[in-house]
């Protein structure tokens, strides 16, 4: 007799964020009632992580009632699923879901780090969760591989897309009206031989 389909164990948002706040090694993502553990990053991905924080972190520090920036740490709400962006920016006043304030409910940016296990998953379904979060008006993807940064802005019920290939291009953050250098945000980054682009 065949193997019968083992059902999963779904959980609700509520369940996920009980379990979550108590998991002290391993953050989780929560899709459709399913939870995901998160791996740990490459040398590549940090620095880049490490990069774009200090450089928008430096460009906010003078005003942060504006915009602020949080790192991977801080969990953002997805039209009722649960991500861990590698940066996220929210302008005005930061909204949470509730009074733990560690689920963001309004961020500006999403940056990505793509990563091999996650880069379709980011490209496509995660990306749909994003638009759906009314605030978001740029969502950028960010190469480990090569030097490679994709954009997304939204324009009224479209999104555009800008493709930036190569250290002398400039990364413009329209919805936050900042230039940042691939140079920058590459600094010490060193790339294997070849270039890998989807």
């Amino acid at each position: 007799m065949p193997a019968q389909p083992q059902e999963k164990n779904l959980m609700s948002p509520a369940e996920y964020l009980e379990m979550e706040r108590t998991s002290l090694d391993i953050k989780h993502e929560f899709f459709n009632g399913e939870v995901f553990a998160m791996v740990g990053a490459s040398r590549n991905h940090n620095r880049i992580n490490v990069n774009l924080t200090k450089k928008l972190g430096i460009n906010f520090e003078t005003n942060p009632a504006q915009c602020e920036v949080f790192s991977n740490d801080m969990r953002v709400k997805t039209a009722g699923n649960y991500t861990y962006p590698d940066l996220t920016i929210s302008c005005g006043d930061a909204r949470f879901e509730d009074d733990k304030f560690d689920t963001l409910t309004n961020p500006v940016i999403v940056i990505e780090i793509l990563s091999d296990s996650t880069e379709r998953f980011d490209r496509t379904k995660k990306f749909a969760y994003y638009r759906a979060i009314p605030t978001l008006q740029e969502y950028i993807l960010v190469s480990q591989h090569e030097c490679w940064v994709e954009q997304y802005i939204r324009q009224n019920d479209m999104w555009g897309y800008q493709s930036y290939d190569g250290l002398e291009q400039i990364l413009k953050l329209e919805s936050v009206n900042f230039e940042l250098p691939l140079s920058e945000i590459y600094l010490n980054v060193e790339f294997e031989d070849e270039p890998r682009k989807i």
